[in-house]
């Protein structure tokens, strides 16, 4: 027997109610449960029986309070994973976006194909508004499949990322994962085709031998993180690995069809020519077009979004041309970042070393210059290598000077370059962060001295010799006195390791930490893997509790320097080691410095040597400069690489030459003069095309009118924070939680819900931990989104508000459900806030869209939900306005309502209710004549996206909830506190 229902149609089978879905067919229903999600989805087959579903009225004597309908509504809402509205993936992701995010979507959905330069400073949400396009596209069939490409230190993040926020599963392709995932391939299959969403690892698929497989069976959309590295300068030498990642990009790009979303927070990285190029990949006229022309600049505002903290820390006031604050949102970025620098001297026996290193240094060097190009450069990394590392620290420095060095094998001068550069540099370009942190080798030959200077230098470990880790000891100290948690930034391994060791409490050796006997330490270095590295942070905190009197204090080289987020952990940074490119010191501190940071002021230390020849001159030239700059513009300009490396390198030559006692004459020097007026010449240049570059493109092309309009469109389908918080509030202490803490600015609170119903508590118990609700401890809810691992945010999206919104539906649909049920499908209540008996009904609407695509047209069911009012009898009531229907959920009962009146009063009201069906289908018309307008106008710029789009309301609406106010003076009433 073939199925006749429609798609939206209510059935009921196997003892539940199911939504009828668009891919059924006469003899198979594709079915999702009532209030369920995409997960559930079942298939029945004919010989299954299946009837039609009418959904129950409300039962007149379970009666609720002025509370019931409220909770209903919201906890209704919270589980909607289908909105009508035009942004399909809204209601189903695990993230509830900023209203500034949801700009870049808005471009992106005008956009036939999808190309996107997506440049928000650092902090402000780039992953997340990646996600929204991402998530959306493929929600809306624009998009069949998803690949991220980044770095592998930053692959599982991103799988992190994309499977907890947007419920997007995608299998990482790292060098470690190729082989097992090729096992399971069928002959001539790509893992391109078997996977659809991937997150690979740019190293990995640029070269030649695996591009090509990836560029011809590459998904319909590409996400490129940290792009900047991936475009190459024309005026400059770059390396072959940039140049293989451009090739990579260029080759992808080349699809015309191919969605490109470019994720960066330094675009310009101090090179036009290379901004010019990552502008080629999203569209080919953008690489020459004039910027200083009207037109040019329109056609970028339409692919280009760079905005400050400033531009989005105040959103939708007044100040961006809205009539009022209602839809204001602020966002609790840190104010500052308040810096400060350390000096340190240091020991008579680190300096003598130090002195004996320079002479070495010096020596071989001049030695090797008269001994051919090649020789030079060896001896010149070596020198670098050895300087740099005995200012980071005894270890580093014993290590080096008993490693060989990385060029000493070089056959030419250009390879012992290409050898010895990426160890020795700190470009935030540099190719990959995976083997940064290894210390470099300073030996080339076997008879050389270092054999004995390295033996000096481990007998100089301990705050004693090393006053550099004496003076980090003091200003640690202060930190986490003044209740810090710290990130202390190394630019060695096996200075990480030396810290932590000289730092951490030992009960095995009994040896305890300067820093307190409360105090956790923890490093974490390349040596780890990702996954690893993250354990262990996550370990730190456990460890360190939520004892008010513990501190955290992570170590950690620059594997941590980028895309790793740690602002829910820590709120300083330490400079223990100067980077030698300002950038790095901006990105280590943008780890904590970010949107989620509980504090308003993030602290950062930056430790140099008064007298090591180096980083005073480092500190005063470049990093001064760019925090400077970073102030004037309010946000990070990379300093052109190759001129950074043009002070440092005069630098290290004039201690070669000079030693460290004539350091002070350097800045009179006409070679150094020369190498910073051409570094400020070029920074300032670089650093006024990107003010020009934010001011036009902060985003205009996308009016904050706009935004507003479809945000409040959005609440009002979904719900806002308020309502959630209230929400949340109610129904924990209705269902028997204990509650504690002020409902303040802020909203934080705690919730013990051991006494809670049990339903409820296994509920809750995979969600923050079963130990948690067992042993009963307090479960933290944050009014700020951005929440800590163990902590609960008051948003719709959250998975402890969604289990609790189960709950409490569960609850009210079933009148035998054992323990509270604080939402009830129908309620009498008397108050003062109505003059005459007001009838109050929750509507659940469903719509059937057709939605064309790309990839053909997509059927869909989605929900609605709607508060309507009427005054007087349903045959001829007096409706409101949903503005008067959504203010009864504010009504308090002025007295007790007779429970046999109001069972009396209900059943007579629910016995008319047909008399408003035919009101509730026109609203329900005009309700899908309203979605396919805001379809189509979130679409407006692309007229094939809407042709052959449409609306349909599903008939009959389902009325939930059905609610009677009766005002006092007319009402069987008792004083409020006397029993009936």
């Amino acid at each position: 027997m073939a199925f006749t229902y429609s798609a939206g149609s209510l059935v009921k089978a196997r003892g539940r109610e199911w939504v009828v879905l668009p891919e059924s067919e006469p003899d198979l229903l594709v079915l999702r449960p009532l209030g369920g999600s995409d997960d559930d989805i079942a298939a029945v087959f004919p010989f299954e029986h299946v009837e039609e579903a009418r959904f129950a009225p409300p039962e007149p004597s379970d009666l609720g309070d002025q509370r019931a309908a409220g909770l209903l509504r919201t906890a209704l809402r919270v589980g909607f994973r289908s909105g009508a509205g035009p942004f399909r993936s809204l209601a189903g992701i695990a993230v509830e976006p900023r209203a500034y995010q949801l700009v870049p979507l808005l471009m992106a959905l005008r956009q036939k194909t999808v190309r996107m330069l997506i440049s928000d400073d650092v902090g402000i949400g780039k992953t997340i508004e990646a996600g929204l396009i991402a998530s959306e596209m493929l929600a809306q069939g624009e998009a069949t499949g998803l690949a991220v490409l980044c770095s592998p230190a930053l692959a599982e993040q991103w799988q992190q990322e994309l499977r907890s926020k947007f419920g997007i599963d995608a299998e990482l392709v790292l060098s470690s994962t190729v082989s097992r995932l090729e096992r399971g391939l069928d002959l001539g299959q790509s893992l391109f085709d078997k996977y659809p969403n991937v997150i690979v690892s740019t190293d990995y698929i640029k070269s030649p031998r695996h591009r090509d497989d990836f560029v011809r069976h590459c998904p319909d959309l590409v996400i490129v993180d940290e792009a900047h590295t991936c475009v190459v300068a024309d005026e400059t030498s770059t390396s072959s690995q940039s140049q293989l990642r451009y090739e990579l990009l260029r080759r992808v790009a080349e699809d015309a069809d191919r969605h490109l979303l470019l994720v960066t927070a330094t675009p310009h990285s101090g090179k036009e020519s290379a901004f010019r190029n990552l502008l080629g990949l999203i569209k080919p006229e953008l690489e020459h077009v004039s910027l200083d022309s009207e037109s040019g600049r329109k056609l970028l505002a339409q692919h280009f979004v760079a905005r400050k903290r400033a531009d989005v820390r105040q959103y939708l006031t007044k100040e961006d041309g809205l009539a009022d604050d209602s839809l204001a949102e602020r966002t609790a970025f840190p104010s500052d970042r308040y810096f400060k620098d350390e000096t340190y001297k240091l020991s008579p026996e680190y300096r003598a070393l130090l002195d004996d290193a320079i002479a070495y240094a010096s020596e071989r060097v001049e030695e090797a210059g008269g001994q051919g190009r090649r020789e030079a450069r060896i001896a010149w990394w070596s020198a670098i290598a050895l300087l740099r590392s005995l200012v980071s620290s005894p270890r580093a420095a014993a290590q080096t000077l008993t490693t060989r060095s990385a060029a000493a094998i070089a056959a030419s001068a250009e390879e012992a370059d290409k050898l010895g550069a990426p160890l020795n540099s700190d470009s935030p370009g540099n190719d990959a962060l995976e083997g940064i942190d290894v210390a470099p080798g300073a030996e080339t030959a076997a008879d050389s001295p270092l054999a004995d200077l390295a033996k000096l230098a481990e007998q100089l470990e301990g705050p004693e010799k090393d006053l550099k880790l004496k003076a980090l000891i003091k200003h640690i100290k202060a930190l986490l006195a003044d209740g810090y948690n710290p990130i202390v930034f190394c630019r060695y391994i096996p200075t990480a390791k030396y810290l932590a060791e000289q730092l951490e409490n030992d009960p095995e050796k009994k040896k305890r930490s300067p820093l307190g006997a409360k105090t956790v330490v923890k490093a974490v270095t390349g040596e780890l893997s990702p996954q690893q590295r993250i354990e262990r942070i996550e370990a730190l905190a456990a460890e360190a509790g939520e004892d008010a009197a513990a501190r955290r204090v992570l170590i950690a080289t620059d594997c941590l320097s980028e895309g790793v987020n740690l602002q829910h952990h820590f709120d300083a940074v330490v400079h223990y080691d100067l980077a030698w490119n300002p950038t790095r010191h901006d990105q280590r501190e943008g780890r904590v410095d970010r949107y989620g940071q509980r504090r308003d002021e993030v602290r950062v230390i930056t430790l140099y040597g008064d007298d090591n020849g180096i980083d005073g001159k480092v500190l005063e030239v470049l990093i001064k400069k760019h925090r400077q700059i970073k102030k004037d513009l309010g946000i990070s300009v990379s300093v052109p690489d190759e001129l950074s490396t043009g002070v440092t390198d005069a630098i290290v030559e004039w201690l070669l030459m000079r030693g460290r006692e004539n350091e002070d004459a350097l800045f009179s020097a006409d070679a150094f003069k020369v190498s910073t007026a051409k570094l400020d010449s070029d920074w300032n240049s670089a650093a006024e095309r990107e003010r020009q570059s934010r001011s036009r493109f902060a985003q205009r092309s996308i009016h904050p009118e706009e935004v507003a309009r479809e945000v409040a469109s959005i609440r009002e389908a979904l719900g806002g924070a308020g309502e959630i918080r209230t929400f949340v509030r109610e129904a924990l202490g209705a269902l028997g939680a204990v509650l504690r803490g002020a409902d303040g600015e802020s909203g934080d609170f705690t919730a013990q819900v051991g006494g809670t119903p049990a339903g409820l508590r296994d509920a809750l118990a995979p969600v923050v931990g079963a130990e948690v609700v067992e042993k009963d401890r307090e479960i933290p809810f944050r009014g700020d989104p951005a929440v800590a691992r163990g902590e609960a945010a008051l948003v719709r999206t959250d998975p402890v508000v969604g289990a609790l919104a189960s709950h409490v539906l569960n609850a009210a649909l079933d009148t035998q459900a054992e323990g509270a049920r604080p939402a009830r499908r129908c309620g009498v209540i008397t108050t003062d806030a109505v003059s005459t008996r007001t009838t109050l009904l929750l509507v659940r609407y469903r719509f059937h869209l057709t939605l064309p695509s790309r990839s053909g047209e997509r059927q869909l069911v989605a929900e609605d939900a709607r508060l309507l009012a009427f005054e007087g009898a349903p045959k001829n009531g007096m409706w409101l306005t949903p503005e008067q229907a959504t203010a009864l959920l504010e009504a308090t009962a002025s007295e007790n309502t007779d429970p046999h009146f109001g069972e009396r009063t209900m059943t007579r009201i629910l016995g008319q209710l047909p008399d408003v069906h035919g009101y509730l289908e026109t609203f329900g018309d005009e309700l899908a004549a309203e979605l396919d307008a805001a379809h189509r106008r979130v679409r407006a710029a692309s007229g094939e996206i809407v042709r052959g789009l449409s609306v349909t309301a599903q008939k009959p609406a389902d009325i939930l909830g059905t609610y009677v106010y009766l005002p006092a003076a007319a009402s069987a009433s008792v004083p409020v506190g006397v029993s009936a």
